[in-house]
Protein backbone atom coordinates (compact mmCIF):
# COMPACT_ATOMS: atom_id res chain seq x y z
CA UNK A 1 0.00 0.00 0.00
CA UNK A 2 1.26 3.46 -0.97
CA UNK A 3 0.85 6.22 1.58
CA UNK A 4 1.18 9.91 0.70
CA UNK A 5 1.46 12.75 3.20
CA UNK A 6 1.37 16.41 2.16
CA UNK A 7 2.86 19.29 4.09
CA UNK A 8 3.73 22.93 3.56
CA UNK A 9 0.32 24.48 3.17
CA UNK A 10 -0.65 27.63 4.98
CA UNK A 11 -1.76 31.22 4.68
CA UNK A 12 0.10 33.54 2.34
CA UNK A 13 -0.57 36.95 0.84
CA UNK A 14 -1.18 37.38 -2.86
CA UNK A 15 2.09 37.46 -4.73
CA UNK A 16 3.81 35.28 -2.17
CA UNK A 17 5.20 31.78 -2.42
CA UNK A 18 4.73 28.39 -0.81
CA UNK A 19 6.43 25.06 -1.31
CA UNK A 20 4.38 21.93 -0.82
CA UNK A 21 5.95 18.57 -0.10
CA UNK A 22 4.55 15.08 -0.53
CA UNK A 23 6.36 12.30 1.26
CA UNK A 24 5.57 8.78 0.11
CA UNK A 25 6.02 5.30 1.45
CA UNK A 26 5.48 1.97 -0.23
CA UNK A 27 7.40 -0.65 -2.14
CA UNK A 28 6.58 0.56 -5.65
CA UNK A 29 5.91 4.29 -5.31
CA UNK A 30 9.25 5.21 -6.86
CA UNK A 31 7.97 3.89 -10.20
CA UNK A 32 4.69 5.83 -10.08
CA UNK A 33 3.82 9.07 -11.78
CA UNK A 34 3.26 11.74 -9.17
CA UNK A 35 1.48 15.04 -9.02
CA UNK A 36 -0.98 17.43 -7.50
CA UNK A 37 -4.68 18.19 -7.69
CA UNK A 38 -6.61 20.87 -5.86
CA UNK A 39 -10.18 21.45 -4.81
CA UNK A 40 -11.64 24.82 -3.92
CA UNK A 41 -14.93 25.28 -2.04
CA UNK A 42 -17.87 24.68 -4.33
CA UNK A 43 -15.69 23.41 -7.16
CA UNK A 44 -14.66 20.04 -8.49
CA UNK A 45 -11.20 18.66 -8.02
CA UNK A 46 -8.89 19.95 -10.74
CA UNK A 47 -5.54 18.90 -12.08
CA UNK A 48 -2.58 21.08 -11.14
CA UNK A 49 0.67 19.38 -12.13
CA UNK A 50 2.19 15.98 -12.81
CA UNK A 51 5.63 14.47 -13.20
CA UNK A 52 6.77 11.13 -14.58
CA UNK A 53 8.35 8.61 -12.24
CA UNK A 54 11.74 9.41 -13.76
CA UNK A 55 11.21 13.15 -13.45
CA UNK A 56 11.90 13.61 -17.14
CA UNK A 57 8.56 15.10 -18.12
CA UNK A 58 6.14 17.48 -16.45
CA UNK A 59 2.71 18.82 -17.23
CA UNK A 60 0.81 21.78 -15.79
CA UNK A 61 -2.67 23.17 -15.83
CA UNK A 62 -2.89 26.36 -17.88
CA UNK A 63 -3.87 28.30 -14.77
CA UNK A 64 -0.56 27.57 -13.04
CA UNK A 65 1.82 27.38 -15.98
CA UNK A 66 4.85 29.65 -15.46
CA UNK A 67 4.03 30.09 -11.77
CA UNK A 68 4.22 26.57 -10.31
CA UNK A 69 7.03 24.06 -10.61
CA UNK A 70 6.81 20.37 -9.78
CA UNK A 71 9.92 18.37 -8.98
CA UNK A 72 10.69 14.88 -7.76
CA UNK A 73 13.36 13.34 -5.60
CA UNK A 74 13.05 9.61 -6.17
CA UNK A 75 15.69 8.72 -3.63
CA UNK A 76 13.64 10.36 -0.89
CA UNK A 77 10.23 9.33 -2.30
CA UNK A 78 9.27 12.99 -2.16
CA UNK A 79 7.61 15.31 -4.66
CA UNK A 80 7.51 19.09 -4.35
CA UNK A 81 5.30 21.82 -5.71
CA UNK A 82 6.91 25.25 -5.71
CA UNK A 83 4.17 27.85 -5.98
CA UNK A 84 5.13 31.42 -6.83
CA UNK A 85 3.10 34.52 -7.57
CA UNK A 86 0.16 33.07 -5.70
CA UNK A 87 -3.29 34.46 -6.34
CA UNK A 88 -6.48 34.28 -4.28
CA UNK A 89 -7.90 31.94 -6.93
CA UNK A 90 -5.20 29.44 -5.95
CA UNK A 91 -6.89 28.97 -2.58
CA UNK A 92 -7.82 25.31 -2.26
CA UNK A 93 -7.02 22.05 -0.59
CA UNK A 94 -4.08 20.58 -2.45
CA UNK A 95 -3.84 16.81 -2.77
CA UNK A 96 -0.83 14.76 -3.65
CA UNK A 97 -1.53 11.88 -6.02
CA UNK A 98 0.28 8.86 -7.40
CA UNK A 99 -0.56 6.44 -10.19
CA UNK A 100 1.19 4.29 -12.74
CA UNK A 101 -0.49 6.30 -15.53
CA UNK A 102 0.94 9.61 -16.74
CA UNK A 103 -0.44 12.23 -16.84
CA UNK A 104 -2.32 11.50 -13.65
CA UNK A 105 -5.97 10.55 -14.04
CA UNK A 106 -8.69 12.01 -11.86
CA UNK A 107 -9.09 8.51 -10.49
CA UNK A 108 -5.47 8.18 -9.45
CA UNK A 109 -4.85 5.16 -7.31
CA UNK A 110 -3.35 6.89 -4.30
CA UNK A 111 -4.04 10.20 -2.59
CA UNK A 112 -2.75 12.17 0.33
CA UNK A 113 -4.99 13.68 2.96
CA UNK A 114 -4.70 17.19 1.54
CA UNK A 115 -3.12 20.40 2.75
CA UNK A 116 -4.89 23.75 2.84
CA UNK A 117 -3.46 26.66 0.87
CA UNK A 118 -5.09 30.02 1.50
CA UNK A 119 -4.05 33.10 -0.46
CA UNK A 120 -5.29 36.42 0.89
CA UNK A 121 -5.83 39.49 -1.25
Amino acid sequence: QVQLVESGGGLVQAGGSLRLSCAASGRTVSRYARGWFRQAPGKEREFVAAITWSGGSTRYADSVEDRFTISRENAKKTVFLQMNSLRPEDTAVYYCAADRVYPLPRTSGFWGQGTQVTVSS
